[in-house]
């Protein structure tokens, strides 16, 4: 009984600290003109809620489409929850892109080390196992850096695949839109620019009611390859942890980022 109770709370432990955050579009491909609804989701097993975000946590929030990189953050209104509605005038592949303010959170020992665990996060546990916090309760700064990418009518281009500003960024090597059956779908990950080596990378898939999850490490060159069909929707998803000494009240900064897309 007293084992069983125990997993119950690194359970709750690990889902209090490791929820995911994405864009949601009410769906994913488009006519020439059609508005699209997009929603800022947090919870676990790619289902989640509905944020209770506003303008004041946006960093940046921009929308690409035919070369033209554009502001959307006045889009969003101060009302907790909102989401976007874009009208899409235009065919072409769109990528919305979207980086937060940190927000910060407090956590004990053991709630922070299974945090850690879950998220393949090893650099993180063994420095504090080397300098002697492991039993020390961590004080975080965590930002969230998500992008979407939907179809508007049948031209395909490489706006899937430009490099962004967030800090955490997952691009996909070809076009997820362009994949008529059962293939692999390579993803670059990169961290401050640079490739993210040897790191924990999740893919979720929703397809009838129904989460698919799949864990992989990217190789040295921050590159990791998935199979993927063109049902249902799905998400690439990574952490990164680094410890700082440059932000007020943490001695970790944490980056969360995913990319979505989907064919419903």
């Amino acid at each position: 009984m007293k084992k069983i109770i125990t997993s119950l709370l690194i359970l709750f432990a690990v889902s209090a600290a490791a929820h995911e955050f994405w864009l949601q579009p009410h769906k994913f491909i488009y006519k020439k003109g059609d508005k699209a609804i997009i929603s800022f989701r947090v919870g676990e097993n790619f289902e989640g809620d509905n944020w209770s975000g506003d303008r004041s946590k946006i960093n940046f929030l921009f929308f690409y489409q035919n070369g033209i990189k554009k502001d959307i953050a006045s889009s969003l209104s101060a009302n907790n929850g909102d989401s976007l509605q874009l009208s899409l005038g235009q065919e072409g592949t769109v990528m919305i892109v979207y980086n937060g303010i940190n927000s910060f959170i407090e956590l004990e020992a053991s709630k922070f080390n299974a945090y850690l665990k879950e998220d393949g996060l090893l650099e993180a546990i063994e420095y504090r196992k080397q300098h002697g916090e492991t039993d020390s309760m961590s004080h975080e700064a965590y930002q969230r850096s998500v992008k979407t990418i939907l179809q508007v009518g049948k031209k395909y281009d490489t706006t899937f695949k430009l490099e962004t500003n967030l800090p955490l960024d997952i691009i996909p090597a070809t076009h997820p839109y362009k994949i008529k059956n059962k293939q692999t779908l390579t993803f670059k990950i990169l961290f401050q620019k640079k490739p993210l080596a040897n790191h924990l990378i999740k893919l979720w898939h929703r397809v009838n009611n129904k989460t698919i999850f799949v864990e992989k490490m990217s190789n040295k060159n921050g590159m990791v390859t998935f199979s993927i069909e063109p049902k249902g929707k799905w998400m690439v998803s990574t952490v990164q942890m680094i410890r700082t000494e440059s932000v007020p009240k943490a001695n970790w900064q944490s980056y969360w980022g995913s990319c979505t897309w989907g064919y419903e």
